[in-house]
């Protein structure tokens, strides 16, 4: 079960439209879906300030679920620290009835439309907040923190890092084609002990591959099985501020 689920109920429903949407208010907060063809999510940090240029946070959301996830996972990582957009998932998810939700998956075509979704995304956010461009870090839950993967190694110059939770290394696919570039990009990933989508074997595989390839990555293993838990949130705002403080950053 997702912890974070009940924070819906609470913060209220997004949902995407071509048409300009009212913002929704939580404290001085804002969520509200973005103009255009990308369907998206942007969060606006409380007391935002125009003359900060702030580190983004790109999510890309668990299987079954849509853009507006961001609205409940943003309280659990910090209501300040980020602009932060939530993209949508690639491919509709019939599992759900009655609802519209998404997922992402890993064929050629759809991987081509999350860069595409995701770089656009980037630019909508700076349009609308003022962004550090060295500080862009994409993450993602589940099949997001793998398109997350993906999307960071194809293109690392592109940011400041790459955090997964619970989601595993994408194979194939020419995923370390930018390795030289790849080895200067942080890279976060956090799992479930008792995963069984993602268990104990396959990351130390995945730590294996790490290693002979000359990535530096921070690994957290947290008691839980598949799912996203307010510890790891907040462990995602704790690690991005600590590459956005430190001497290698500045």
């Amino acid at each position: 079960m997702n912890r974070i689920q009940s924070l819906s109920t609470a913060l209220g429903e997004i949902s995407f439209s071509k048409a300009p949407a009212p913002p929704m208010d939580v404290g001085a907060a804002q969520f509200t879906p973005a103009r255009g063809e990308t369907p998206l999510a942007l969060f606006a940090p409380l007391h935002y300030e125009a003359n900060y240029a702030y580190p983004l946070l790109i999510w890309l959301h668990g299987p079954s679920d849509d853009e507006n996830q961001l609205k409940r996972i943003m309280p659990l990582v910090s209501m300040r620290n980020y602009a932060a957009v939530g993209v949508r998932g690639t491919h509709r998810d019939d599992r759900l009835a009655g609802k519209a939700a998404y997922r992402w998956s890993q064929t050629p075509a759809e991987i081509s439309l999350a860069e595409q979704r995701v770089f656009d995304a980037i630019e909508i956010a700076r349009d609308r907040f003022h962004i550090a461009a060295h500080r862009i870090f994409l993450a993602g839950f589940d099949c997001g923190g793998t398109m997350a993967f993906r999307l960071a190694m194809n293109h690392p110059g592109r940011f400041g890092g790459v955090l997964s939770l619970n989601g595993e290394f994408p194979a194939g696919r020419g995923t370390l084609r930018s390795l030289a570039e790849a080895r200067r990009l942080p890279i976060f990933l956090a799992c479930g002990r008792d995963s069984r989508q993602y268990p104990t074997s396959a990351v130390c595989e995945h730590l294996k591959l790490f290693h002979s390839a000359g990535l530096h990555v921070a690994l957290r293993q947290y008691p839980c099985g598949h799912e996203l838990t307010a510890a790891m949130l907040s462990d995602v705002d704790r690690w991005i501020m600590e590459q956005v403080t430190s001497p290698a950053a500045r």
